[in-house]
C-alpha cells in the first residue's frame, strides 16, 4: 500500500488531538516529549548546582532533588510529557523603565495576574479532554511542581535553554511561560531544538550582579530574581547599588536577547501590563500598609513575597534613586514594625541625606533600633565617618 494512504496510528491521532486542543487553549507552543529524554544531562547538571551552593537559600530545590532530576521518580506512570509555552511578550522594551529613577521597576510576568493560575486553570481543561478521549491517566504542573520544565521544553523542541539558563524561542525570544501535562499513554515525541546562541554573549554581559559564572550557569546568590523575590532577610550590602529601581525580578538577561525581534506581544489580556504597574512611583509604594499592599497586588505573583519583603525592595529603590523627595518616605519607614523594613530605611537614608543629617538622624533614632537595625545604622554612619554618603 502507498505510504500516502495509510491511516495515522492510535498514538498519532492522539497526539494530534492534544496538541491541537492545547493551540486552540491560547498556547503558543505545544510539543511532546519523553519523559526519559533529559536523563543524559540534566541530572547531572542538577546535581552540580546544588553541590555548588548556587541555589543560594532556596532548600525546597535540594528537597525535591530525586523528583526532580527525572519526572518517572514524580511520577513512575508517566510515558509521555506535553510541554506548553505561553507568550507574555511586552509591548515596549523593559529596560526602559531602569532610566526613570524615581520609578519601580516590576519584571514584565508579574505586571497583571499570575501566571500559574492561567496556564494551570487551562491544562486541567486539555489534560481532562484528553484523558475521556485517550482513556488514560494525566497529570498537570506549572512551575510550582519539581518538574525540569526548562530542560523538558528544550528536549521537546519548543525552545532551547540559552546562556542565561531561561528558554529562547525562535518564535519568540525569551518571553514564553511553560507548562506540563504528564500523561500514560505513549505518544509519538517531537525532535528536540538545537542551540542558536552562537557567539553571543548579550545575556552575559549586561547583569548588573555578574550572576553568571559561566555560559549557561546561573548563580542565584548573586541574582537580582533571587535577591528580590526569594530571599527573605536584608539584601546583601554588596548587590543593592547595582540593584537599581527593580523592585521585583530582573528583565535585563531577557530583554536583551537578540531573538526577541522575533517575539510579539502577549495576546492573553490577563499578561499585558496593568497601566498603574507599568511604572509606579517609589514614593507610592513605599508608603504601603499590608492591606494597601495587599489590595494592589490583588492577583499578582507580587503578592506572594509579602508586604514586607516588598518594601524592603523598594526602599533599597529609593536609596540607588538619589531623590532628596524620597526621604520623608523613607523615614516615615524608620517607624516601619518590620525590622527587616527599618534596616532597608537605614541604608536609604543613608544614601538619600548628607553625612550630617544623616548622623543626626542617627543619634535620634539609633537607640531604638534592634539588633539587626542597629548594625545598619553602624555601618552607614561607618561609612559616612570616613567621607560622604554611604557607599553600597
Amino acid at each position: 500500500m502507498h505510504a500516502a494512504t495509510l491511516k495515522p496510528s492510535r498514538q498519532q491521532r492522539l497526539k494530534t488531538f492534544l496538541v491541537d486542543d492545547a493551540l486552540a487553549a491560547g498556547f503558543d507552543a505545544a510539543r511532546i516529549v519523553d519523559p526519559a529524554a533529559i536523563e543524559d544531562f540534566a541530572p547531572a547538571g542538577l546535581d552540580a548546582y546544588l553541590a555548588d551552593g548556587r541555589h543560594a537559600t532556596m532548600q525546597w530545590m535540594q528537597d525535591t532533588r530525586a523528583r526532580r532530576r527525572d519526572p518517572r521518580a514524580l511520577w513512575p506512570d508517566v510515558r509521555s510529557v506535553l510541554m506548553v509555552g505561553l507568550n507574555y511578550g511586552p509591548q515596549h522594551d523593559p529596560l526602559r523603565i531602569l532610566e526613570q529613577w524615581d520609578r519601580a521597576a516590576i519584571s514584565v510576568y508579574a505586571r497583571n495576574r499570575d501566571y500559574h493560575d492561567i496556564i494551570k486553570g487551562r491544562l486541567k481543561g486539555i489534560a481532562g479532554r484528553f484523558a475521556a478521549r485517550a482513556g488514560c491517566s494525566v497529570k498537570v504542573f506549572v512551575d510550582t511542581a519539581p518538574v525540569m520544565e526548562k530542560p523538558l521544553a528544550a528536549r521537546a523542541g519548543v525552545g532551547w535553554q540559552g546562556k542565561h539558563s531561561n528558554l529562547v524561542s525562535r518564535d519568540h525570544g525569551s518571553w514564553l511561560f511553560l507548562g506540563s501535562i504528564f500523561t500514560t499513554e505513549d505518544l509519538p515525541a517531537d525532535p528536540p531544538e538545537i542551540d542558536h546562541c552562537g557567539s553571543c554573549r548579550a545575556c552575559l554581559d549586561i547583569c548588573p550582579t555578574d550572576a553568571f559564572p559561566a555560559p549557561y550557569q546561573l548563580d542565584a546568590r548573586r541574582c537580582i530574581s533571587y535577591l528580590t523575590i526569594e530571599h527573605k532577610g536584608p539584601i546583601p550590602h554588596a548587590f543593592r547599588a547595582a540593584i537599581g529601581n527593580r523592585v521585583f525580578g530582573c528583565d535585563d538577561c531577557l530583554a536583551v536577547c537578540p531573538w526577541n525581534k522575533f517575539a510579539s506581544a502577549a495576546r492573553e489580556a490577563k499578561l499585558q501590563a496593568r497601566d498603574d504597574l507599568k511604572a509606579p512611583r517609589l514614593a507610592d509604594l513605599a508608603g504601603l500598609d499590608d492591606a494597601g499592599f495587599r489590595a494592589l497586588f490583588s492577583g499578582s505573583p507580587v503578592k506572594r513575597i509579602g508586604r514586607d519583603r516588598f518594601i524592603r525592595n523598594v526602599l533599597i529603590a529609593c536609596g540607588n534613586a538619589a531623590d532628596p523627595a524620597l526621604v520623608p518616605a523613607c523615614r516615615a519607614a524608620l517607624s516601619d514594625p518590620a525590622a527587616l523594613v527599618r534596616g532597608a530605611a537605614v541604608w536609604a537614608l543613608s544614601r538619600l541625606l548628607a553625612g550630617s543629617t544623616f548622623l543626626a538622624l542617627r543619634d535620634e533614632h539609633g537607640d531604638e533600633a534592634d539588633d539587626t537595625v542597629l548594625v545598619e545604622w553602624q555601618r552607614a554612619a561607618d561609612h559616612h565617618d570616613h567621607g560622604g554618603r554611604a557607599a553600597g
